[in-house]
């Protein structure tokens, strides 16, 4: 089966075109795709250049190209189109029937999904993400009573990108903490993550997965080492077990999904930012 090209056209950042868009087009495990974001058609003239883009592209492939459109005004939209493609927009699929349940019409202003609309909420996301950053990996164990949120795992498991992840989408205040060998022999818990128990959330995941990516990182190293990688993963499940300490398995959840993960298990609060 040949690749088929996948074009994700937006009058702003392209985001919500590929969120959405991406998310259809995992349900295809046996096609291959090439993904082109195409941001900022903001012009007719911008467009008739996507339109001749995407038709330049089908000749190339031999087959239509698949185009998925958040484009917001109408005029913009007619003209993209016309391509000679399989035409996906989203506004129109959504907008018109909110319309009609709402009785009102819809603004059709661009650049409301992610822009800078509530300044409260946005202050909180880069504030959220400076804390994650400054609390990685058990840095500063006394901010840990602001902390929503404290990952515990091994080196590896995820805790730094789900931390972000938490920070920049939901403005949570998401600290980490590495569970090092230090942990394991002295079979407690550190202090700094004994007075703050009940915001502990454990990552796993399994050994061969962790050899990979530390042997990506470190090849040849002990740390990477089949015995050690192990020996961490069998005493870190250990811990969450006499400890109480809920977790979740990431080693076939993408971010997004750890993240849901916890938010779920955790009950704290889902601040969809804008």
């Amino acid at each position: 089966m040949g690749r088929r090209t996948v074009f994700y056209v937006s009058d702003e950042t392209g985001v919500t075109a590929e969120t959405l868009g991406s998310s259809l087009m995992t349900q295809f495990d046996n096609q291959a795709f090439q993904r082109v974001t195409v941001p900022f058609v903001s012009t007719p003239d911008k467009a008739r250049e996507v339109m001749r883009t995407i038709n330049a592209t089908g000749r190339r492939d031999g087959c239509r190209p698949i185009v998925f459109s958040s484009l917001v005004e109408s005029e913009l939209r007619e003209i993209v189109a016309e391509s000679d493609a399989f035409f996906l927009d989203f506004f129109e699929a959504f907008l018109g029937p909110l319309e009609d349940e709402l009785g009102m019409p819809s603004a059709h202003a661009t650049g409301r999904a992610h822009g800078v609309v509530d300044l409260q909420s946005y202050d909180r996301r880069i504030e959220a993400t400076n804390f994650a950053l400054a609390n990685d990996d058990g840095i500063s164990p006394e901010a840990y009573g602001r902390a929503d949120l404290i990952l515990v795992g091994v080196s590896r498991s995820g805790k730094t990108p789900t931390c972000l992840y938490l920070a920049l989408q939901y403005g949570i205040f998401a600290a980490n903490f590495p569970l090092t060998e230090e942990e394991f022999e002295g079979r407690g818990l550190a202090s700094a993550l004994a007075e703050h128990r009940e915001k502990l959330y454990g990552l796993t995941i399994s050994s061969e997965r962790l050899e990979d990516i530390r042997r990506a990182r470190r090849p040849g190293s002990r740390y990477a080492a089949p015995p050690q990688v192990s020996y961490e993963v069998r005493q870190a499940e250990a811990l969450f077990a006499r400890y109480g300490i809920p977790h979740v398995d990431t080693t076939r959840c993408s971010i997004e999904e750890i993240a849901s993960r916890i938010l779920d298990r955790t009950g704290l609060q889902r601040r969809v930012l804008p």
